[in-house]
């Protein structure tokens, strides 16, 4: 581990306690929604602009935003170097640059600068696709840095590692969820690669502990790209962890597997990856089976090893509910899935799992970017930079918006984001801030 400074304060989770703010992927709730009012319904890439900002490259990772900063991780293709970018909320201009490490990638579907940062508005925590974590200061000065596959060993993936540090409690907590044998020059070829929950000192970097997380996985299967969820429920607060074709719940302060519920993979199948985070609401965690299989809501409050008597409902009945990359938002008492296989955004009643409504996504490009609910309305962005704007209530496509001319091989990725009243769009070479300057 290098530390390269010290954060002489007690760490407390300040953006999270204020919902003006989105300091880590799913936002201040955890659930991709915000209690945000008055956020735009309309605008152009020229009109209702509060301000745009170059990005020297493509990315996948989310900005985060706490006060008067937005925090946004990257690459500079040319130099081919891993960076930490920090910009004026209020202006667009940008505050520091930091290069953090050389190398942006190992396969051309993504990059080293797929997982988002975390942030409490007095550090920001960069990961990266290789391993490398760097924490900074809201002003861009290093405060510690470390390796994760220096510290554990080569990730073993196939493709591109990805899941977003959380910050939560006063613990910085990281997942792996990886092969156990090598893939190709990837992995431990001396021993046992394993799949672990890691939690951080956020001050100082250094692991407080590291829990081995076992699968029944096999092959690819065992990979996944999800981000762990806290999740409170009748006074007992849990991580939820999903990949390795189960759903976990670990306590925060140990990192022990407090109950598991596994699988819906019993035949074994060997290239279920898993990509789709967990959400938890009304008393349910939805988990989202790989593919075209179907959403799983998992009763919450679970001990132990669980059986199928602990799911409250399967989408088996409801083709169209699933997804395979977007991770669904929870909001306003219903979950919203957006299905990439599928080509649909649902709203789905979180006791039963019945679509309240159906639409089709708009545009014939891919989506991969997960939706934010906030202000009675659902965003979504497909690979081609198009924006849709859907009423919450019933569906109805309010507005479509053009963000973006990708170029060949290039495509949008990072989910949109509000904070403080406005939208904050990456697009391949550019973050928007969409509505009043503030």
């Amino acid at each position: 581990m290098r530390h390269l400074g010290m954060i002489g304060f007690l760490l407390v989770a300040t953006c999270a306690a204020r919902g003006a703010d989105w300091p880590q992927w799913r936002g201040p709730l955890f659930n991709g929604s915000t209690d945000e009012k008055g956020l735009p319904s309309a605008w152009s890439r020229t009109e209702n602009v509060a301000w745009s900002a170059d990005l020297p490259g493509e990315a996948a990772s989310t900005p985060v935003v706490c006060g008067d900063r937005v925090f946004v991780s990257g690459v500079d293709s040319a130099r081919d170097v891993l960076q930490a970018m920090a910009f004026d909320r209020t202006s667009g201009k940008r505050l520091w640059s930091r290069d953090v490490a050389r190398g942006i990638r190992r396969d051309q579907r993504s990059n080293y600068a797929s997982s988002s940062p975390v942030t409490d508005g007095k550090i920001a925590v960069f990961f990266f696709g290789n391993g490398e974590v760097a924490c900074f200061d809201a002003d861009g000065r290093p405060q510690w840095s470390r390796n994760l596959e220096k510290d554990y060993g080569p990730f073993a993936f196939l493709w591109t590692f990805s899941s977003s540090p959380l910050l939560y409690e006063g613990r910085l907590y990281f997942q792996v969820l990886q092969r156990d044998v090598p893939v190709g020059d990837r992995g431990l070829r001396d021993r046992e690669n394993e799949s672990y929950l890691l939690a951080v000192d956020p001050a100082t970097g250094k692991t407080l502990w590291r829990h081995v997380r076992p699968s029944q996985a096999v092959a690819e299967s065992r990979e996944a790209f999800t981000t762990p969820i806290p999740w409170t429920y009748e006074g007992r607060s849990e991580l939820l962890v999903v990949g390795g074709d189960a759903v976990t719940g670990h306590d925060p302060a140990s990192g022990a597997e407090l109950w598991r519920w596994g699988t819906w993979n019993p035949s074994r199948i060997g290239h279920w990856r898993q990509v789709v985070s967990p959400v938890a609401g009304a008393g349910v965690i939805l988990v989202c089976a790989p593919k075209r299989e179907p959403v799983y809501a998992v009763k919450a409050g679970g001990k132990g090893t669980l059986d199928d008597r602990a799911l409250a409902w399967v989408s088996r009945d409801a083709r169209d509910v699933s997804s395979d990359v977007p991770t669904p938002a929870f909001y306003d008492g219903d979950f919203f899935v957006l299905s990439d296989v599928r080509k649909c955004l649902s709203r789905v009643e979180a006791a039963t799992g019945k679509p309240k409504w159906t639409v089709a996504a708009p545009g014939r490009a891919k989506y991969e970017a997960s939706p934010l609910a906030a202000d009675g309305k659902i965003y979504i962005v497909n690979f081609s930079g198009q924006v849709s704007v859907v009423d919450a209530a019933n569906g109805k496509v309010l507005r479509t918006i053009a963000m973006d001319d990708p170029k060949d091989g290039e495509v949008v990725r990072s989910s949109i984001i509000a904070a403080h009243g406005q939208l904050f769009i990456r697009t391949t070479r550019k973050l928007y801030c969409i509505g009043k300057k503030k």
